[in-house]
């Protein structure tokens, strides 16, 4: 692992921290009962969301800190205070470990292959603000991802999603509707129906 500092780096750990504070609003929302609540994401409810969430943020912060991605360790149970309290704790040190690595680094090996570390920030970034917009609507709240944020990421996201990535980590591209804005984009390239709510969806 070397470093070079560059700016491209400095502008995804921004891009990133201001990712991570969006996903930490929706926290709020989550209450015991809300765990087994249905989320955008196919297959999870809420506790699996943050679950992931929380496995996402532990290796990006490792690629920071080693300069590589370990394998998820098993998880285990935990009541729902331990679980919200260990997202926090993962969010907080994976900003304060991509901001010490500023003067680098310039490659992370995942799964053993080489990428540049700004890919792997940028990457990063996208994926928590979409998980961070799924927990929000899950939950009913009125949390939208902020346009500035989207326009950004919006214009990353084409350079790391490909059809390859579709159906099994991202859905088909949805319509966005008319009047779309940047978020709806974005969310809709992702593969997210910028329309979908939570519980009420649910709901007689």
């Amino acid at each position: 692992m070397t470093g070079t500092g560059g700016g491209a780096l400095l502008g995804g750990v921004e891009l990133l921290t201001r990712s991570v504070r969006y996903a930490m609003g929706g926290l709020d929302l989550v209450t015991p009962a809300r765990l087994s609540w249905p989320t955008p994401c196919r297959d999870w409810d809420v506790r699996a969301l943050l679950r992931h969430l929380e496995d996402s943020m532990a290796a990006l912060a490792e690629a920071a800190d080693l300069g590589q991605v370990a394998l998820t360790p098993a998880r285990r149970e935990e009541p729902a205070a331990d679980l919200l309290d260990s997202v926090r704790v993962h969010a907080d040190r994976l900003v304060r470990s991509w901001r010490r690595a500023e003067g680098g680094p310039d490659l992370v090996a995942v799964a053993g292959c080489p990428i540049t570390a700004t890919l792997v920030v940028t990457t990063g970034a996208v994926e928590v603000a979409a998980h961070g917009w799924d927990l929000a609507v899950a939950c009913d709240g009125d949390l939208p991802l902020p346009e500035s944020l989207a326009r950004e990421l919006l214009e990353l996201a084409p350079l790391f999603v490909s059809q390859a990535d579709r159906p099994h980590r991202f859905g088909p591209v949805v319509s966005e509707g008319p009047d779309a804005g940047a978020a709806e984009f974005l969310l809709a390239f992702l593969g997210r129906d910028p329309a979908w709510r939570g519980r009420s969806r649910w709901s007689a």
